[in-house]
């Protein structure tokens, strides 16, 4: 069966999309622990990180720092805060989010809630500073 982020690629789940290449896909988190949480998958659904190609996990971290720099240029903070954990969804991917402090990503903290409309603004306006920056 396929993963949430594989249906989410395949528009089969809706999402608040950022930027999407040939191989990668990035989206706001819909579970946010800072506003402008993206999620940065690639499109081949592999569970681990590290079982990743090479040049596909190299590839990634550039998708991921166009998409980081996108961020910062939409939501005032000090740096972008890249994570990766993998436990949650078995598709490889990265957590970039705003942050001021270390204490910024925390993940047992509450998550933010926004309306469809907030997420959707969020979304278009990163998004333009995406395209703004390639």
């Amino acid at each position: 069966m396929a993963s949430i982020f594989s249906r989410i690629i395949a528009g089969e789940i809706p999402c608040y999309k950022i930027a999407e290449s040939e191989r990668f896909f990035a989206f706001l988190d819909i579970n946010p622990v800072a506003k402008g949480h993206t999620l940065v998958v690639p499109k081949v659904e592999t569970d681990y990180i590290f079982d990743l190609e090479d040049d596909l996990l190299s590839d990634m971290i550039v998708f991921s720092k166009r998409v980081g720099v996108a961020i910062e240029k939409t939501i005032k903070c000090n740096r972008i805060g890249i994570s990766v954990i993998g436990l949650e969804v078995p598709h490889a991917h990265i957590h970039l989010m705003p942050i001021n402090s270390l204490h910024d990503m925390d993940f047992t903290k509450a998550k933010l809630k926004f309306t469809q409309e907030e997420f959707q603004q969020i979304a278009e306006n990163i998004s333009e500073n995406y395209i703004a920056s390639v």
